[in-house]
């Protein structure tokens, strides 16, 4: 009878132990946590991609096509998407499914190249040979009756923010119309940036001599040389008047490098800041926390090509609290001029967005803009200075917000636009402007850069001797521990048995 009880028991435990086991597997399905220690959490979905997950109301197919055997750090890439696509999956609330396919067979092969998605070279050793193989590192996202691409993942940086926008395009019912404003003959070079903004929004040239169409929501205005004709002005002035969201990159100095001088802009595009209670000085900010220049200097009877500090571009890394900056590290400017606001008698609002750092100065009147024996460089003394602002100017009817960057070169292809921080920055600020915050927060979250740059070169060089020397003496330091560990159960091995 013992044997029974005991036997019934045990029974009893084990189908309690399954049943709790299922139940919680089912609810583990939709609630759970997970723990991510990486800085800016990049193992984890962030709160923006989850916010375009939501709007997914229909079945999302991620087709993935990933060639097997693949060297090294491409590995690790199949290995970090396919774990990421596990997140997305987890989020969608049963909306989206992902698919890996080997394009071995000539039908999977057919398919990945009808999605765009194209065979890379890459050299790998096999059979103790370097040899060239041709692989497939692509997805595609299929949506209703939509489709996006990501024909090649090299990398694993910035493999969330693709994924969403991606997700975030194909889910969006209606773009919003973003402008690019010109000025008689002349159009902004700035093919970069328009790129980057044509993936989330509808891009368009916009004839300043005639009135902005209503359905831009945005208007860009950069590197004007010259005074507006009374047309331009106006329609500019009616448009932030009616509520527009303007995002001007602007200086009032006209720097040339290769003259190595300066001059004052006569232009009138700079009244339409009296409407947010801004104003900018006539002046270039100078920061002993710059980008470097490429100078030929006179060496003997050689010319020689050398990096020298440039204090007319600072690198700001210092930020405001919008949240157009915040995860940003750092942005790049060129002859960035200071920016002051009075906001006592308006009704604007005035956020300091970038920040010069604590050794700055300023230059005005005649601009000496020499990368060589340039005495202003001896004058870094002095304070922040603030080279952006967000500002927004209401009126009874409408409220126009503005982003304004004191830089005429902040957007332009060969200058500002071509750095990543600076599009990261203008697409942020673009997203704020419209309203439209889901990526906001997942550009910048992966770190870019930390560099050493604000030590000294004593302080430089000491942690560059520790990175180089205390691994080898924590590995030394663990052998000999183990030596000694070792000796110790020799010894009491002796004692017992000897």
């Amino acid at each position: 009878m013992p044997n029974v009880t005991s036997q019934k028991t045990f029974w009893t435990y084990i189908c309690v132990a399954i049943a709790a086991v299922a139940v919680l597997n089912i609810i583990s399905r939709n609630w759970f946590v997970r723990v991510d220690l990486t800085d800016g959490q990049i193992y984890s979905l962030s709160s923006s991609s989850k916010a375009v997950l939501n709007k997914v109301d229909d079945l999302l197919t991620a087709k993935v096509y990933f060639s097997d055997n693949l060297p090294g750090e491409y590995g690790n890439n199949r290995r970090f998407l396919q774990d990421i696509l596990e997140e997305y999956v987890a989020y969608s609330s049963g909306n989206m499914r992902f698919e890996f396919y080997t394009p071995e067979d000539d039908e999977v092969l057919q398919d990945a190249m009808a999605y765009g998605i194209q065979p890379v070279q890459l050299q790998v050793i096999e059979n103790d040979k370097l040899e060239i193989k041709r692989v497939y590192m692509g997805l595609v996202f299929l949506y209703e009756d939509q489709r996006e691409a990501i024909p090649i993942v090299q990398t694993t940086t910035g493999l969330e923010y693709e994924i969403t926008s991606k997700i975030k395009k194909m889910v969006d019912d209606q773009k919003q119309v973003i402008g690019i404003a010109s000025f008689g003959e002349s159009k902004p070079a700035t093919e970069s940036i328009q790129s980057q903004l044509g993936e989330s929004y509808t891009v368009q040239s916009v004839a300043m001599a005639s009135e902005v169409a209503s359905t831009v929501t945005l208007l860009f205005v950069s590197g004007v040389t010259d005074s507006l004709s009374e047309d331009e002005y106006k329609n500019l002035e009616r448009y932030v008047d009616r509520g527009g969201n303007l995002f001007l990159s602007q200086s009032p100095i006209d720097a040339q490098l290769s003259t190595q001088r300066g001059t004052v802009i006569q232009t009138n595009l700079l009244d339409i800041l009296d409407k947010y209670g801004v104003s900018v000085e006539e002046n270039l900010v100078l920061d002993e926390a710059c980008n470097n220049i490429t100078v030929t200097q006179q060496r003997g009877i050689f010319r020689m090509n050398s990096a020298v500090p440039y204090p007319f571009f600072p690198i700001i890394r210092s930020f405001g609290n919008n949240v157009m900056v915040q995860g940003l590290e750092q942005v790049h400017t060129l002859f960035p001029s200071e920016i002051t606001w009075d906001t006592t008698d308006s009704m604007s609002m005035v956020e300091p967005l970038f920040h010069t750092s604590d050794r700055s100065s300023t230059m005005a009147g005649f601009y000496n803009l020499s990368p060589i024996d340039n005495p202003a460089f001896k004058t870094l003394t002095e304070n922040s200075k603030v080279v952006a602002v967000y500002s927004t100017s209401q009126t009874e009817t409408a409220t126009s917000q503005l982003v304004y960057v004191a830089d005429s070169s902040f957007l332009v292809d060969d200058a500002g636009g071509r750095m990543p921080e600076n599009l990261i920055f203008t697409m942020n600020a673009s997203d704020v402007l419209i309203g439209d915050r889901d990526l906001v927060a997942l550009r910048s979250r992966e770190i870019t850069t930390r560099p050493l740059v604000t030590l000294d070169d004593g302080s430089r060089a000491t942690w560059k001797s520790l990175n180089i020397v205390l691994p080898a003496l924590l590995v030394l330091g663990y052998g000999f521990l183990q030596w000694r560990a070792e000796r110790s159960r020799s010894r009491r091995l002796e004692e017992l048995y000897g």
